[in-house]
């Protein structure tokens, strides 16, 4: 670990510093990371690689992108072009590193338009990065050059890269009070593409989108922050949201494709033998219909800190209320008497409750899907998981699309604030928790901060906006 000198030095001072140094092939390579830690002086840079060039003829291409880094740390427009004018002469190929430098450090500038030629070059080579695309699309935002932006954007989503909520943020930020009819179009656009990959948006960016919305040039659009009731009606505009369940056509659709893609496909029995999931599908079949089905062993860590049968044993009480018909996945290791499952517990849960003991290995988001399934549309089911990787077996994106409609109308989830002894569950809601609009309104539910870890929990916040 060195530390970068204070102001740039003579050859023969570098010289000094690098015998003393306990690895001198990789002190220059060593001071310049030093030397972006510490966000040095580009005048002490620039005197390390003019000793450099001195002492070896030329510079490395791995000195020239830290010394590039370091300039587009600090902003130095002109540092940047004559670095990416050496590296052009020097070397025939960029890679995706220097390049990412170089798109970032001129989309900040005011030269931000030579972003967009790197940008191209780019394209010669390979994809570009989502990063390559978003400091474009933010350079020409901060412009006010909405309809590159959004071209820039609309590439971006053809080359299945994902938009991070930053730069769709971006989109609300820039356009505020400006005109247009298409540019509205697009905006609109970006709302429904938070419907359908149910993304929330953070509260920072929920405040953008109300006060873009409230902007727009004649438009009349006013937005308030509320909670929707049980019932799903708005008490801002009384309006009633959509429907969170399937029809009948889509239940048996959806029923159908995870059966056949996600349960029979390949990825279940890599953790469960076939016999095993036969036996299974016949103890299910035996017991149908179950009002909710409960994944025992992810259920059993809600609380770290109490034994796992306590914790189950909770869940399986909170749940069986109103004589429901519960369904608990479990696995062969809880029927041993030990310090986390109690025998006389797991009797007492038992008799509560039927239970399905499945192989230590086993994988249990398949059982989960098919035993809720089976039991039909008023069934639910209990899981810290969001199925991730189920939604991406499903080959289409109606069926994912359905997926998620279901998950988020059947999945109970924790109530995060069950700070006492006993477990709360929050119901599935009976309307559907994404942004939605009839044209003079837009519900958006939000959440208070960004998080990406526990998207399954459906947000209790919305934004109304109507049109005056």
């Amino acid at each position: 670990n060195v530390q970068p000198p204070e102001k740039p030095l003579q050859a023969e001072e570098w010289n000094r510093l690098r015998e003393s140094f306990q690895s001198p092939e990789v002190f220059e390579e060593v001071m310049f990371n030093s030397m972006v830690r510490c966000n040095s002086s580009i005048d002490v840079a620039k005197s390390l690689l003019t000793h450099v060039a001195k002492s070896n003829g030329d510079i490395a291409y791995h000195l020239l992108v830290k010394y590039l880094a370091l300039c587009v740390q600090q902003g130095q427009t002109s540092e940047i072009r004559d670095v990416y004018d050496i590296m052009k002469i020097r070397f025939r190929i960029l890679e995706s590193g220097a390049y990412n430098l170089l798109i970032r450090g001129m989309s900040n500038s005011d030269q931000w338009r030579m972003a967009l030629t790197l940008l191209e070059e780019v394209k010669k080579v390979t994809t570009p990065s989502r990063t390559n695309y978003e400091s474009c699309i933010k350079a020409a935002s901060r412009h006010q050059e909405m309809n590159l932006a959004f071209e820039l954007y609309h590439e971006m989503l053809a080359k299945d890269l994902v938009p991070t909520l930053d730069v769709l943020q971006a989109f609300f930020e820039f356009s505020r009070g400006m005109k247009g009819a298409e540019l509205q179009k697009e905006l609109f656009g970006i709302l429904l593409y938070l419907r359908d990959n149910q993304i929330y948006p953070h509260k920072t960016f929920m405040q953008s989108i109300k006060l873009w919305f409230e902007s727009i040039p004649g438009g009349n659009w006013r937005g308030q922050l509320t909670n929707i009731k049980d019932s799903g009606q708005c008490p801002v505009c009384n309006h009633q949201l959509e429907d969170g369940d399937l029809t009948e056509e889509e239940y048996n659709n959806l029923k159908e494709r995870i059966i056949r893609d996600v349960i029979h496909g390949t990825d279940t029995f890599r953790k469960t033998s076939p016999q095993e999931f036969e036996a299974f599908q016949t103890f299910v079949e035996n017991r149908l219909p179950f009002d909710i089905v409960i994944d025992g062993l992810n259920v059993s860590h809600i609380k770290p800190r109490r034994m796992q049968c306590e914790n189950l044993f909770d869940a399986v009480n909170c749940l069986a209320k109103g004589n429901a018909r519960l369904l608990v996945l479990g696995r062969k290791h809880m029927l041993i008497n030990s310090s986390n499952w109690k025998r006389e517990i797991m009797k007492e849960m038992q008799n509560k409750a039927d239970f399905f003991f499945a192989e230590n290995i086993s994988e249990d988001d398949a059982f989960l899907l098919y035993a809720t399934l089976r039991s039909g549309k008023h069934c639910k089911f209990v899981t810290r998981d969001f199925l991730r990787d189920h939604k991406a077996c499903l080959s289409d994106s109606l069926t994912r699309h359905l997926f998620r409609k279901w998950q988020r109308g059947h999945q109970i989830v924790f109530s995060p604030s069950a700070e006492g002894r006993h477990i709360n569950f929050l119901p599935a809601f009976n309307y559907d928790c994404v942004v939605q609009t009839t044209g003079d309104t837009w519900h958006i539910p939000y959440k208070d901060s960004f998080e990406e870890k526990y998207s399954y929990r459906v947000p209790r916040k919305w934004l109304c906006i109507q049109q005056k």
